[in-house]
């Protein structure tokens, strides 16, 4: 019984190791989505700049907790979260052919692109700052 719980301090410890390894953005402990420096390319460009996709998840609960404060408020309610995917639609197309051109012409000679490259960029910026896995190697503003 002391050996399983001792084997299993010893297997935590060494998957916050690889974790951490991985938040730091060692290839070698990266999911297969983030390797490759095309991709640390894209998160770079990314966490560079604010976008406004980034703020979807906090409005989108603000949001929320106004429809139930009063029923009047849900159409309104509504057409803001309409209007804010619309905007969110727009920001991810505009990016996705961004950071598109900037990579063909950083790495021309690359098969990662198109749609895909898009995609990964456009999730990316989705998530909030603080909780992107890898973490952010830029600040906000930082030349590329």
């Amino acid at each position: 019984k002391e050996e399983r719980k001792v084997a299993a301090a010893e297997r935590r410890a060494t998957a916050a190791e690889r974790r951490n390894r991985m938040l730091a953005g060692e290839d070698k402990y990266l999911l297969p989505r983030d390797k490759g420096p095309v991709r640390a390319y894209v998160r770079d460009i990314v966490d560079a700049r604010r976008n406004l996709v980034g703020l979807f998840m906090p409005l989108a609960l603000v949001l929320i907790m106004a429809m139930f404060v009063s029923p009047a408020l849900q159409a309104i309610v509504t057409l803001a979260m309409l209007i804010m995917m619309m905007f969110m639609a727009i920001e991810g197309v505009w990016l996705g052919r961004k950071i598109n051109n900037q990579v063909r012409e950083r790495f021309p000679d690359t098969p990662d692109g198109g749609f895909k490259l898009g995609w990964y960029a456009f999730v990316r910026a989705s998530q909030i700052r603080k909780l992107r896995a890898p973490k952010p190697r830029v600040r906000p503003g930082d030349a590329i």
